[in-house]
């Protein structure tokens, strides 16, 4: 049996229950990772997703920002927050997911790493540092983890497009945070420390434009498709054989209310 898994930055997930069940309709993933709910946990939509055919829930929220979730239709082993740079703003949730199959138990995390404001200077724009400080801390974490434990997926928002054709213009965007040169460095070096597969870049060539984000400001996005590629799914590299197919829902960005980022879908092979 093949296995999948969807990443979105949902933009409040009570707000876009109905954008959730048209992703299951179209792709009908095994596991989907949320972020931006936007809600606290006793509030979370538990029972209306649990009837969409994912009871089994790690959620990691508060209200009015950030929040990430996992949904799964098979159990979820050990579900475990993450807190980075001494702040508990509800950015990192991983748990064990059981594939029911020969893949076995993979362990996926979900992620949200911070936009970091408008100014690329961490001296004059304390948003920047944190997030710069935070793709700092994961490096470390991972790297001291190295190899132990299952298979792994890293999957989420993460606020950096990392290639040329990760963007509409390289030269428009490359002092504009989410493609600057530091930024870049930073999640390429956090990538190394996990001995991370960029999935979606390994089954769509790095030539190919490819975008995951469009501003909320264009009237007409898809005429403009000023795009970027800020959603990723990165897997360990014993996984990379497993690696089928890709998918990013671009028509999702037309939902209505429609967040900003739109679904992408990696799926493995036994």
């Amino acid at each position: 049996m093949n296995f999948s898994i969807t990443t979105w930055n949902v933009n409040s997930i009570r707000k876009r229950l109905d954008g959730l069940a048209a992703l299951i309709e179209e792709e009908n993933p095994d596991v989907i990772c949320l972020q931006e709910t936007k809600v606290q946990d006793h509030l979370f939509p538990a029972d209306e997703i649990t009837g969409m055919g994912y009871p089994h829930q790690a959620v990691l929220g508060m209200k009015g920002y950030n929040g990430v979730a996992i949904l799964s239709k098979t159990p979820l082993s050990n579900p475990e927050p993450l807190h980075w740079c001494d702040r508990e703003d509800c950015r990192h949730l991983f748990a064990g997911v059981d594939t029911g199959g020969a893949l076995g138990e993979i362990e996926v995390h979900c992620l949200y790493v911070p936009a970091g404001g408008d100014v690329a200077d961490p001296l004059k724009n304390p948003k920047f540092a944190h997030k710069l400080d935070f793709l700092d801390a994961q490096t470390h974490w991972w790297a001291a983890r190295g190899d132990r434990g299952p298979p792994r997926v890293l999957v989420g928002d993460f606020n950096v497009a990392p290639l040329m054709t990760d963007v509409w213009s390289h030269e428009r965007l490359k002092n504009t945070i989410t493609h600057t040169e530091t930024e870049i460095r930073a999640l390429e070096t956090m990538r190394q420390s996990g001995r991370w597969v960029d999935a979606v870049r390994k089954l769509i060539p790095k030539e190919t434009p490819a975008y995951t984000w469009w501003s909320y400001r264009a009237t007409d996005w898809e005429a403009v498709n000023k795009g970027r590629r800020l959603d990723h799914i990165w897997v360990s590299e014993s996984l990379t054989e497993s690696l089928m197919a890709v998918s990013i829902l671009r028509d999702a960005r037309d939902w209505q209310p429609p967040s900003d980022h739109v679904p992408v879908t990696v799926r493995l092979k036994p």
